[in-house]
């Protein structure tokens, strides 16, 4: 079984809505025996909260099914255990870079496979939660294609 993590800054918004729709889309294509997915964050702030009520909405809208998730921060073990890391932006990727030599071996962002996009961005500060589940979608079947 693969182990795949999603990572941003507090684990409230776009990785829980990474993890969902991978999530989904396994289901879907009923591949959810080839993997062990999580979401987690960067950082300290959000610890303990789950979901951000506007993107929990979101993926309502958008009928993507949810599990309960509670914000946790990524450990070394978390690190070591897994077989792919997904991240968001230029600012994850800069922090993962303190906590692991080889960043590109084992972690990606989400849109690696999805040249067109070029970040996901925080909806925390843009309010675009829409495009932002709609982007994470599309990156996330790229995803499937190649993993």
């Amino acid at each position: 079984m693969k182990k795949v993590i999603f990572v941003c800054h507090g684990s409230i918004c776009r990785s829980p809505a990474a993890e969902m729709i991978f999530r989904n889309e396994i289901k879907k294509a009923h591949r959810e025996n080839e993997f062990e997915v999580t979401s987690m964050a960067l950082s300290n702030e959000e610890i303990g909260n789950g979901i951000y009520p506007p993107m929990r909405n979101c993926l309502y809208s958008f009928g993507i099914p949810m599990v309960q998730h509670v914000s946790r921060r990524l450990t070394q073990k978390d690190l070591d255990d897994c077989d792919y890391l997904f991240y968001m932006d230029d600012s994850n990727k800069r922090i993962l870079s303190y906590l692991i030599n080889d960043i590109d071996n084992k972690c990606k962002p989400v849109f690696y496979y999805t040249p067109h996009i070029l970040e996901i961005e925080d909806p925390w500060y843009s309010d675009r939660y829409d495009l932002v589940v709609k982007e994470l979608t599309e990156c996330i079947k790229d995803i499937l294609l190649k993993i």
